[in-house]
């Protein structure tokens, strides 16, 4: 097997991830995943600011306490913190090792920046023979730009085993190793609905381990003594987070999520097998980010009595004072009946205003609001001064051709080893979401009422501007149950604001799971939601807070089984 850790899920990530992860235990290969929608947006007005920037500027901190470490250990560093700018921070590793007298060697991957005009970046999502080449060239450390967040996985484990384009099924179960580790602690504990039963409360969850065999299964685990654990319920949970339906689109492979098996497989371990492999599509995912205009935010404290008329007087003035376009009121209802204090008693009124004129959004907005400090509803008053107009971004997803993307492997003797797109492709797979199941038998059996959470855990989070809900039963029995409950019918009375929206539904048995893709939920995306919410990270515990009939005669606690799939 290879042992391929991950030490990073964000940019901001543990920044000392990277010394814990070369100290915790054994390892071939550690990687890091700095990108996302939001960072590249971050990225590029970086690199507007000063050419020579465009990558994580964060990660190169982090290698200079731990570069010696790792050529010491034979641990190779594969990253994609190059952003915009791979061959920027390959050159800034080289002064780095220079200067700490590490005879450090460094390949990178380009390729993956396009040129838009109109766009402030446009990356396509690279694969994963690109970082294999450079690895099988000698590098120690092996810098990307976009690639796929799976291909950091997936390139050690092809130089490792020598896998081509087509085995398609170790490509597949490497990308489901790649997609679980990817988010760092989150498959170890973090954002987990049942964070109360892990042995440390969830405090400090370890980084994740991928042990990936020949044939393309793989354990996940963590170094020994380290927070969180690995079971089968934290690995749905990162399993189900911010994809689509059965097929898992890849630049290498389509891995099929509807043939994954899970089995514990000791302490903090578990182990992924029968996943099965399609050919990719002859396309590859382009994300296009740019500037969508300007924004700005107010929120006026709605104190006692007469709640909605006071948030329609606000309403009415600020559509009077600067225009109806673009703006945007939301009322919490945070207030309660009788309330002994000012807090308990007040709901707030979120107003947003986007605009491409900065001056609308920033100066002619927030005196708007000032002046109805005297001239409004009884006992106005803001939770902050308002402010200036900041520029927001925008995500948009396109695609590009494959043998239209120069992909090249820079290897650390400075030779350009072109990697070629996969001969052998296939039309993307129809992911139609199936129709609600048809109703069930009438079958009259004792119910109470409970927060649906009781019974189910949740994961969310987001891709552009739609969200996905994975929601998972802890038990067979219980997802029997869930599969006929959770219509997009019923989601849509739960959650009131996806009703008018378009709501995709995927079963996933083998993880007794059903996965919702809620289009548009957040608005323009990135950077451009004005949702409380705005990545949709809560909506799966929104979910799981809501009062429902659950059948009495299912069991509330950790599920008892340790195994998902066939064998379940």
């Amino acid at each position: 097997m290879i042992r391929i850790g991950n030490a990073s899920g964000f940019y901001g990530d543990r920044f000392t991830a990277w010394r814990e992860m070369l100290d915790g235990g054994e390892l071939d290969v550690l990687t890091g995943d700095y990108l996302a929608e939001l960072t590249m947006l971050i990225l590029g007005r970086d690199r507007l600011r000063d050419p020579g920037l465009g990558y994580a500027k964060t990660f190169l901190r982090q290698l200079e306490g731990c570069l010696g470490a790792a050529l010491e250990r034979g641990v190779r560093i594969v990253t994609n913190a190059g952003g915009l700018n791979p061959a920027g921070l390959a050159a800034a590793i080289g002064t780095l090792a220079d200067r700490l007298g590490l005879p450090a060697r460094v390949g990178y991957v380009e390729g993956d920046a396009l040129a838009r005009p109109d766009a402030l970046t446009a990356t396509a999502y690279l694969g994963a023979f690109g970082i294999a080449a450079c690895l099988d060239g000698g590098a120690d450390v092996v810098v990307t730009g976009r690639v796929s967040d799976a291909s950091l996985v997936v390139g050690p484990a092809i130089a490792r085993y020598g896998w081509g384009r087509d085995d398609l099924d170790a490509l597949a179960g490497a990308t489901v190793a790649g997609h679980l580790v990817e988010c760092g602690a989150q498959v170890t504990g973090g954002n987990y609905s049942f964070f109360t039963e892990l042995p440390d409360g969830g405090r400090r969850p370890g980084f994740p381990i991928a042990e990936v065999h020949a044939d393309g299964s793989a354990v996940l685990t963590k170094h020994q003594g380290t927070g969180g654990a690995v079971t089968v319920e934290t690995v749905t949970a990162q399993l189900l987070y911010e994809i689509g339906g059965p097929a898992y689109l890849g630049p290498d492979v389509v891995a099929r999520l509807d043939s994954v098996i899970l089995r514990q497989d000791g302490p903090d371990r578990v182990r992924v097998s029968g996943v099965r492999g399609t050919p990719p599509p002859d396309t590859l995912k382009v994300g296009v980010t740019g500037l969508g205009g300007f924004r700005n935010s107010i929120t006026f404290v709605l104190c006692g009595l007469d709640i909605p008329a006071k948030a329609a007087l606000v309403r009415g003035q600020l559509e009077e004072a600067v225009g109806k376009e673009g703006l945007e009121f939301v009322l919490a209802r945070t207030d309660h009946v009788d309330a002994a204090d000012t807090e308990a008693a007040s709901a707030l009124l979120h107003v947003h205003l986007r605009d491409g004129d900065k001056t609308r959004a920033g100066r002619a907005f927030s005196a708007a609001a000032v002046e109805l400090a005297l001239a409004s509803y009884p006992g106005c008053t803001l939770t902050t001064p308002p402010g200036d107009a900041s520029p927001y971004g925008v995500f948009t997803a396109d695609t590009v051709p494959q043998d239209a993307v120069a992909h090249v492997a820079v290897l650390p003797s400075g030779e350009r080893v072109p990697i070629a797109p996969p001969v052998r492709t296939a039309a993307v797979p129809a992911q139609a979401a199936p129709a609600d199941p048809p109703p069930g038998p009438a079958v009259h059996r004792p119910t109470r009422r409970a927060p649906l959470g009781e019974l189910v855990g949740a994961r969310s989070g987001d891709k552009g501007g739609d969200a996905n809900l994975g929601v998972w039963a802890r038990t067979d029995r219980a997802y029997d149950w869930l599969r006929g409950f959770l219509t997009a019918a019923r989601l849509a009375e739960l959650l009131p604001e996806t009703a008018p929206l378009t709501v995709e539904r995927y079963e996933l048995p083998n993880l007794r799971a059903v996965n919702f893709v809620i289009r548009g939920l957040l608005g323009p995306g990135v950077a451009g939601s004005t949702r409380f919410d705005p990545q949709a990270k809560a909506l799966g515990e929104l979910l799981r807070s809501r009062i429902v009939d659950l059948p009495a005669e299912l069991a509330v606690g950790p599920a008892a089984a340790t195994t998902t799939g066939e064998d379940s």
